[in-house]
């Protein structure tokens, strides 16, 4: 610890005396070419001396000498200097002192285009010439300095506006990233693309994140739409119909996966299996797969439950009107629709298939399957 502390003042004295040799060194050339500009213009300062250069070089020696000698008392004076200096800087804000000297240089360079304008073409007088240059920079100077000074407050409003719009933007498109990333996806099963009404929920909005369709499941459909029995064939190119529309037509994000699970035969247990492999939920209106997925803890979308969740509220006491269209499977019963498919059973109204009449809601029978209304005749 004491060869470092005393190596370290050893060094700060090697420095210090290679600077008061240079200032030396600089004085000396001072002195030097000061004698000889004089000289020129007093002549009597050569002493009668021929080699004026000899002279010179006395000269500078002396103000060596002298610059070497005084060194210390001038490096006391300008560290007691700096000391002052920092001491009274510290007492304003550096944003101030910034500011400060960013209007200092301003002002400067307008004094200077000032005084070149002004000047420039003007020959003679050079002490008025100097002493308006000098006015003029100093005025300018103070002008900057007030004027950046004054306008702080603005500066760091604007600097404030500009770090606040530019966080919320960061902040709301990382929150708007996160967001997306946080929506689990979707999967489709077979059923629920050839219902169809998936498009037109897609279409609405109401659905967020990215549609999965499984490879095997375009492979099911495939399969129907190739098959022999007309039903299962139209049902089958429905599907494809339906997953081009949403691939195309809706502006929402579609990923066909390869993933398959070829240790697994059954459709339904490959979506479901995919679904917890994904962290997904799968998209179906199949009642018996949404009884298996609640059994195996995966999340299942039933649109069947969403269309009931949307239909019209009936109430017991209320009235609604209806076309009865056939009988019950009751005696004395009549069946009607509404216009959202809704059945409603009507009491007593086998005599009344084919007329529209008023029915008053009995009660309401809400399944998974979906909603049935219980009826009878106003009248």
């Amino acid at each position: 610890m004491m060869y470092h502390i005393n190596h370290t003042i050893g060094g700060e004295a090697l420095i210090s005396k290679i600077i008061r040799i240079l200032i030396s060194f600089l004085g000396a050339i001072l002195g030097t070419t000061s004698y000889l500009s004089l000289e020129k213009f007093f002549p009597q300062l050569s002493f009668g001396i021929e080699n004026v250069y000899l002279v010179g070089l006395v000269a500078g020696l002396l103000v060596g000498i002298l610059f070497y000698l005084i060194s210390p008392w001038f490096f006391n004076k300008v560290r007691r200097f700096v000391k002052i200096l920092d001491t009274e800087i510290s007492k304003y804000p550096q944003t101030d002192i910034l500011l400060g000297v960013v209007g200092l240089i301003v002002g400067l360079v307008i004094a200077y285009l000032i005084v070149g304008g002004l000047f420039g073409s003007i020959s003679g007088m050079p002490l008025i010439k100097t002493i308006l240059s000098i006015i003029i920079y100093i005025f300018m100077g103070y002008v900057g300095i007030k004027i950046t000074l004054k306008s702080r407050e603005d500066l760091f409003n604007i600097s404030k506006l500009s770090r606040l719009s530019s966080s919320l933007g960061k902040d709301k498109s990382g929150k708007k990233e996160n967001a997306i990333k946080s929506i689990p996806p979707k999967v489709l099963d077979t059923s629920v693309i050839i219902d169809g009404r998936i498009a037109d929920i897609c279409r609405t909005g109401f659905v967020e994140g990215k549609l999965i369709i499984p490879k095997f499941v375009l492979n099911e459909l495939q399969h129907i739409a190739d098959s022999s029995d007309d039903l299962k064939r139209v049902r089958g190119r429905r599907g494809l119909d339906i997953l081009n529309i949403i691939q195309k037509e809706l502006d929402i994000e579609v990923e066909i996966t390869e993933k398959d699970f070829d240790d697994i035969p059954e459709v339904d247990s490959k979506l479901l299996k995919l679904a917890q492999v994904m962290n997904g939920k799968v998209v179906t209106n199949d009642y018996n797969l949404n009884k298996v997925a609640q059994f195996q803890g995966v999340e299942v979308l039933n649109i069947n439950e969403l269309a009931n969740a949307v239909k019209p509220v009936a109430i017991p006491g209320e009235e609604m009107v209806a076309q009865v269209v056939k009988e019950g499977k009751e005696s004395n019963q009549g069946i009607a629709y509404l216009d959202d498919g809704t059945m409603i059973v009507v009491e007593g109204g086998r005599k009344h298939i084919g007329e529209t009449i008023n029915v008053l809601v009995t009660s309401v029978l809400q399944t998974s399957a979906g909603r049935m209304i219980f009826g009878k005749p106003k009248n």
